[in-house]
């Protein structure tokens, strides 16, 4: 397939593991030491999640229209 129908995106793990630590590690200590901003925790959490969602979304509409989805693991990755 040539380059041109190829299109970047960032693999998937890289939110899964924004996700966990967040998760896992800060929302307990902003739970308890504070839990005012616990809200834009969520709302951080929330719009990973959405993030995830939609790039999923584009992706099946890009392969639905020919292109190959190219899952870049690193920023300094050239394809």
């Amino acid at each position: 397939m040539s380059e041109s129908r190829r299109i970047p995106v960032p693999a998937h793990v890289h939110y899964e593991l924004l996700l966990r630590v967040l998760e896992r590690q800060t929302f307990p200590v902003v739970d308890e030491a504070d839990y005012a901003n616990r809200p834009k925790m969520q709302e951080l959490v929330n719009s990973l999640r959405k993030a995830l969602s939609q790039q999923q979304q584009l992706e099946e509409t890009w392969r639905q229209r020919g292109f190959e989805i190219d899952y870049r693991w690193n920023a300094d990755d050239p394809g």
